[in-house]
C-alpha cells in the first residue's frame, strides 16, 4: 500500500502546495505514548481527528540553529521552524519563492533584489523585513574563529567561499535593504547557483532579535568538538509554521503550530520528534502505535509493512553513497592504492545486499538527472584480481591494513543500515588482500566530527541528499576546496569547480561538468557507491504526506484521518 506527495505539475509555492493523494483506508488505534501526548489541539478545525503528528527521529539534531548545522535531523526540526527566500517546488528539487515573493538579477550576475512577502512575523512577533534579511546575510559573513570552520558553518563556508576576513575568496559583498519590502543581495563574484542555494535550511531566515538576545554566535570547544550556544539549544526563533517549544536531548524534540503564521497552518497542531536511533525499534514503535511515521526504513521492513497496512512513500533517488579516502595516510595518497580500491568493491553486490529497492550503482557523484551527468565517465568494474595487482604496483604485496570509520546508532538517506554496508564492503575489501580495522563512532557529534573535521582517519563512509538541482551541490560540496575529510590539495581541479559554479550559461556550464566528473574519476578521491532511493513508512491514518527528494518536508502539509 502507498500514496503520493505533491503533484509536481501544480507548481505553487509549497505552504499552498496542492496535496495528491491515494489513500490508504483505514485506522490506527493509538496507544500507550502515543495516545498519552495526543489530543485535539485547538485550531485544527475537525475535532474528529487527532492533530499531534509523532515522527521518529534516527537521532538528535546537531544544532537548533540551521547555520550552525549540516545534518539531516537538523534540517528535518529546521524546515518546521524555519523559512528562506526561496524554497521548493513542491515534489522536486527546483527552487520556488517563498519568503521572497519574486526576484530580479542583474546582468552582471552579481546584484539581486528580492520582492519580500509583507506582514511575516517571526515567531518572537517581530517583523520580517528587508533588514532582518541583511541582519542574517551579514551575520554569516562575519562569522570569525571557530564559527568558520566546516564542522559549524559548514554550508556558508562551502558555497560562500569567505568572510569578512577573507574578501578575497567571498562570494557575499553587501546588502542594501532598499524599502521594508525590498533587499538587494551584491555579491563579489557570480555564483550561478545562488537562488538554489538559497532554499537550504542554512540560510533561513532567523529572527534578529532572539540571536541577539540569546547570544547565537557565541560557541565554544573545537573543531572536533564544538559547543552549541545557548540559542542553538533551546531558542531558534524563524517564520515557519511551527514555532519551537522544548529538547530533550536523547528524547525527543516538541513544536507547536504558530499561531499567527502567514500561510496555511494545516490539521496539524504539534509535532513531537522522537529519537530512535536503531531501525527495528523504529518500526516496532510504528506497529505499535506510538509514532505516527519514520523515515530511512530498512529494505527488508518495507514489504511487510506495506502488507500490513501501512503506507509506504519513497523519495526519488537524489542522494550519492560513498567510501571516502583520507589522502593524508601514506598508501592513500598513492593512486593505485584508491584505484585498487575501487576496483575491489562489487557495487551491484552492495546495492542488492543493502540498499533499499530502486537504488541505482553510482559511476560519478552527482544523480543522472543533474546538469553535468558524463555518461562516458571512466569506470573501475570489479576486479579483484586487478585489484590485488595495483596494490602490488603500489609496494603493498604483503597487504595493507586500514581503519574503516563508520555511524552507528543511525540511519541516513543514502544509507539506512551503515553497519550491513560496512560489513559487505569490508568482506570485499578483505578478499583483495587489505585488513580491516574497524571504528565505529556514535554518529552525533563523535562519528561526523571525526571524518569531517579530523585529519585521523583512513576510510570511512559518508553521503549526501542533495539540497538543490545543482551540480556545484554535489561535486562543488565535496571537491570544491581542500578539506580534512578527503585530504588532498589539488589546485588545478578547484579552479576548474570555482569556473564553473560561476557560468551562468546551462550549454556553456555543461561540458564543463562533464569534463569535471571524468577528472574527478580519474583521481579518485573518493569511491562512488550508489544512488540509493529512501523510504518512509506512515500509520494508515496519515493520508498525504509531502515527500521530497531534497526533504523539503513541511508537516503543515501532512493530511491526517481518525
Amino acid at each position: 500500500m502507498s500514496f503520493s506527495g505533491p503533484t509536481p505539475a501544480r507548481r505553487r509555492p509549497r505552504r499552498f502546495a496542492a496535496i495528491a493523494a491515494g489513500l490508504a483506508a483505514g485506522a490506527l488505534i493509538l496507544s500507550g505514548c502515543a495516545q498519552s501526548q495526543r489530543g485535539d489541539a485547538e485550531g485544527t478545525g475537525d475535532a474528529s481527528v487527532n492533530s499531534t503528528f509523532i515522527f521518529a527521529a534516527s537521532s538528535d539534531p546537531k544544532s537548533l540553529d540551521p547555520a550552525f548545522a549540516s545534518d539531516g535531523e537538523s534540517f528535518r526540526v529546521s524546515r518546521q521552524i524555519f523559512e528562506g527566500l526561496v524554497g521548493v517546488e513542491p515534489g522536486t528539487a527546483d527552487p520556488a519563492p517563498l519568503l521572497a515573493e519574486s526576484w530580479e538579477t542583474s546582468k552582471d550576475g552579481l546584484s539581486y533584489t528580492f520582492k519580500l512577502k509583507d506582514g511575516v512575523k517571526f515567531h518572537d512577533g517581530t517583523d520580517f523585513n528587508a533588514e532582518a534579511v541583511c541582519f542574517n546575510f551579514d551575520r554569516w559573513y562575519n562569522f570569525k574563529g571557530l564559527q568558520q570552520s566546516e564542522s559549524v558553518a559548514y554550508y556558508y563556508g562551502s558555497l560562500f567561499r569567505g568572510f569578512a576576513d577573507t574578501p578575497d575568496t567571498a562570494v557575499y559583498k553587501s546588502c542594501d535593504a532598499t524599502s521594508e519590502t525590498e533587499v538587494t543581495v551584491n555579491l563579489a563574484k557570480p555564483f550561478a547557483g545562488f537562488i538554489a542555494a538559497l532554499s537550504l535550511p542554512a540560510f533561513a531566515m532567523q529572527s534578529p532579535s532572539a540571536l541577539q538576545e540569546f547570544k547565537a554566535d557565541e560557541i565554544g570547544g573545537s573543531e572536533e568538538a564544538p559547543v552549541l550556544s545557548e540559542y542553538a539549544q533551546g531558542h531558534p526563533v524563524g517564520t515557519g509554521p511551527f514555532k519551537f517549544d522544548k529538547w530533550d536531548v536523547g528524547q525527543q524534540i516538541e513544536v507547536s503550530a504558530y499561531g499567527d503564521y502567514w500561510g496555511e497552518q494545516g490539521q496539524v497542531q504539534k509535532v513531537i520528534f522522537r529519537v530512535i536511533d536503531d531501525p527495528q525499534a523504529r518500526r516496532q514503535s510504528l506497529e505499535s502505535g506510538d509514532i505516527d511515521g519514520y523515515d530511512l526504513v530498512a529494505p527488508a521492513d518495507t514489504k511487510a509493512l506495506a502488507d500490513a497496512g501501512f503506507n509506504i512513500v519513497n523519495r526519488d533517488p537524489f542522494t550519492i553513497l560513498y567510501l571516502g579516502i583520507n589522502q593524508k595516510n601514506e598508501a592513500l595518497a598513492k593512486p593505485e592504492v584508491r584505484q585498487a580500491l575501487a576496483y575491489a568493491i562489487d557495487k551491484d553486490a552492495l546495492v542488492r545486499q543493502t540498499l533499499p529497492e530502486g537504488t541505482e550503482v553510482a559511476s560519478q557523484f552527482i544523480p543522472p538527472i543533474v546538469n553535468g551527468y558524463n555518461k562516458d565517465v571512466t569506470t573501475y568494474d570489479y576486479n579483484p584480481e586487478k585489484a590485488r595487482e595495483l596494490l602490488k604496483q603500489a609496494g603493498y604485496a604483503d597487504g595493507l591494513t586500514l581503519e574503516f570509520n563508520y555511524p552507528t546508532g543511525v540511519s541516513r538517506p543514502y544509507m539506512p543500515t551503515p553497519e550491513q554496508v560496512f560489513t559487505n564492503l569490508s568482506a570485499q575489501l578483505e578478499d583483495v588482500g587489505i585488513t580491516i580495522k574497524a571504528a565505529p563512532d556514535k554518529w552525533s557529534p563523535d562519528y561526523l566530527d571525526r571524518v569531517q573535521a579530523s585529519a585521523k582517519h583512513d576510510i570511512h563512509l559518508l553521503g549526501w541528499t542533495g539540497d538543490y538541482n545543482d551540480t556545484d551541490n554535489f561535486v562543488g560540496v565535496f571537491f570544491g576546496h581542500e578539506k580534512p575529510e578527503f585530504g588532498f590539495d589539488n589546485p588545478e581541479l578547484f579552479k576548474a569547480l570555482d569556473e564553473a559554479r560561476q557560468e551562468s550559461v546551462l550549454e556553456e556550464q555543461t561540458p564543463l561538468y562533464e569534463q569535471i566528473n571524468e577528472d574527478i574519476a580519474k583521481y579518485v578521491p573518493a569511491i562512488p557507491l550508489a544512488h540509493p532511493a529512501p523510504s518512509l513508512a506512515f500509520a494508515p491514518r496519515v493520508t498525504s504526506y509531502p515527500a521530497s527528494p531534497v526533504n523539503d518536508e513541511v508537516y503543515n502539509m501532512v493530511k491526517l484521518s481518525e
